[in-house]
């Protein structure tokens, strides 16, 4: 159980820190949004899941994030 918490902390906060990647907030969203889908997926797999569930919802989450977050 801990192993998957900090497994899914440190995805999460991988996936927070490259959000912001690009100039617009139509890049960021965009790229937050695929980091975001592969994070929630693996994330997902490993806690016993379904990946296509985690995908959705972390790419959801990170396409906000990415929109949201300013360049610099």
């Amino acid at each position: 159980m801990t192993r998957k918490l900090v497994l899914s902390l440190f995805l999460g906060g991988l996936t927070l820190g490259l959000a912001a990647c690009g100039n617009d907030p139509g890049t960021r969203a965009l790229t937050g949004g695929a980091i975001g889908a592969g994070a929630g997926a693996g994330v997902a797999a490993v806690s016993g899941g379904h990946a296509g569930t985690g995908a959705l919802i972390g790419g959801a989450l990170g396409a906000v994030g990415g929109a949201a977050t300013t360049p610099r």
